[in-house]
């Protein structure tokens, strides 16, 4: 059963506050790790080097994680306008409510999200 207009007004509010979350804490975090560190130098002991170096890392990693989700919303949202947001991208199938409940940029059913990520499809 197609999706409510109802819900796809929800769903759509959802993911719209979500991107703007996400869009902001990828600026703060790509301004973070452009930033130099200030206290670099022959006074800084190693081990705070390494765990600057470490927190650099971590978020860059973070970073990657929230662009990946931040291009599903965008999607997501690419799919409200094409009038295809609930369906597979993959099967065609419709995405039930509760898996866009949990997880509203979600653009495959469980089954082909397990086939896309195997590398089966």
């Amino acid at each position: 059963m197609p999706l409510k207009r109802k819900d796809l007004d929800k769903f759509k509010a959802i993911l719209e506050t979500m991107h703007k979350q996400l869009a902001h804490s990828l600026e703060s975090n790509a301004q973070q790790v452009k930033q130099p560190d200030e206290a670099t130098g022959y006074s800084q002991h190693q081990a705070d080097e390494g765990t600057d170096d470490f927190d650099r890392t971590i978020n860059i990693e973070v970073t990657g994680k929230e662009l990946k989700i931040l291009k599903q919303i965008e999607r997501a949202l690419d799919k409200m306008e094409e009038e295809t947001y609930g369906t597979c991208d993959i099967s065609g199938e419709e995405i039930p409510l509760a898996r866009l409940e949990a997880i509203p940029y979600a653009t495959m059913t469980v089954k082909s999200q397990e086939k896309f990520e195997k590398g089966v499809i």
